[in-house]
């Protein structure tokens, strides 16, 4: 018998796929399932990405290349960040990676080790914890609440510190409540940290997804000692619905920069070279895709907030970002539908999606128990039938 390793035994799976991979097991038994589990839009790739991937593979460009991806990709994400924020660098200081996850993981793996703690606000993004534990490091959580926008304050985060913090986390847009910080909450907190050695890990993701005042802020611009201190985390999968490309990017300081290329030569070698093709395209290609896309987002936002604030027992904020909405269902444990007792979040998804076939994802999995997170990124029929099926089976819990 082959044992496994103590890694792989204190590592839990992704909640998120777990979820979507019960949706599945009970289509494929041929029910009709409402999965709002997955943050994965619903948008075909935009053409002309496809195209300049597939006019990349048809040259002849499918072999390896530079671990931490080609000049070309890296000159296009250097050109974006200074059409968008006016934040200039060099190849030296971006790498691309198989995903945004993936870019979090070397980020951490160069920079954090045993001994070290990582801050982190919950709710927070399911892998966060497990990507620090991977380190050997340990992950310090700061509870937000939904009556505080789901934000951490500079209080919390001071009071978190200690002689070993080694970074913070931050993630805006929020995954998994839609909170976006504003630039002033933002320069509050950073400054919190300007008198420590901690860095900053910016996970900024869903930057192109804001609605309403909201706006994203690039946090390693916010004071001039920053970018010596901040990797930012993005990539395409959310705005460009390129999910199943693989395409994310860190951009930090060289020195961090080039340990995450030697980690990530020694994992993967490289990125793929027509996804880099396709990456091409879509930073240096026409934008309106993404508006419609943020502006069809926008309308499904609606629709959730109005239906779920419709159903008496639950309660959330409105979020200003990213395709999710984190939702309070403490008032239902203690009820019992059908046969199932609830007792948490977990229980209450998991009746939800026995009894009515709406998958949400427990907020246990995000470090805020009490809560579910809805996902909104597929589209208005199916979260209008979704959520009429959840109100429908909300009031037989007795």
């Amino acid at each position: 018998m082959i044992r496994t390793s103590k890694l792989a035994g204190s590592i839990q799976p992704s909640a998120t796929l777990a979820a979507g991979a019960k949706a599945r097991q009970l289509r494929a038994a041929g029910k009709a399932v409402y999965d709002f589990s997955l943050g994965e839009p619903d948008f075909d790739t935009p053409k002309h990405i496809c195209e300049a991937a597939a006019k990349a593979a048809l040259d002849g460009h499918t072999h390896y290349t530079p671990a931490g991806g080609t000049a070309e990709v890296k000159a296009a994400i250097a050109r974006w960040y200074k059409k968008r924020y006016g934040y200039e660098f060099g190849a030296e200081n971006v790498i691309v990676s198989n995903g945004a996850k993936h870019s979090i993981h070397n980020a951490l793996a160069a920079t954090v080790g045993p001994g070290d703690e990582v801050v982190i606000p919950t709710p927070y993004w399911v892998s966060y914890s497990d990507l620090v534990g991977m380190t050997g490091a340990t992950p310090v959580l700061v509870h937000t609440t939904a009556a505080g926008g789901f934000k951490m304050t500079p209080a919390q985060l001071r009071a978190a510190l200690s002689p070993r913090t080694r970074m913070l986390m931050l993630n805006s847009p929020n995954n998994p409540t839609g909170s976006v910080y504003t630039r002033a909450e933002l320069e509050a907190l950073v400054d919190a940290l300007q008198d420590t050695d901690a860095a900053i890990l910016s996970d900024e993701i869903y930057e192109q997804l804001t609605f309403g005042d909201a706006k994203p802020t690039c946090t390693a611009l916010l004071r001039p000692w920053l970018r010596d201190r901040t990797i930012t985390i993005s990539g395409a999968s959310k705005s460009y619905a390129m999910t199943g490309w693989r395409m994310g990017w860190a951009v930090g300081p060289a020195a961090v920069v080039k340990a995450m290329d030697t980690i990530q030569s020694q994992e993967t070698s490289c990125p793929s070279s027509v996804s880099q093709a396709g990456l091409i395209a879509a930073l240096d290609g026409p934008q309106e895709c993404v508006a419609e896309m943020r502006t069809e987002f926008a309308a499904r936002r609606e629709l959730t907030v109005s239906r779920l604030k419709a159903m008496p027992g639950l309660s959330l904020p409105v979020p200003d970002g990213a395709f999710y909405a984190f939702f309070d269902v403490s008032g239902f444990f203690g009820k019992t539908f059908g046969d199932k007792t609830v007792t948490d979040s977990v229980t209450f998804c998991a009746a939800l999606l026995e009894q009515a076939h709406v998958n949400l994802v427990p907020g246990a999995a995000f470090g805020a128990e009490g809560f579910a997170r809805m996902s909104f990124a597929c589209g208005r029929p199916t979260i209008e039938a979704g959520l009429a099926r959840l109100a429908e089976w909300l009031p037989t819990g007795k």
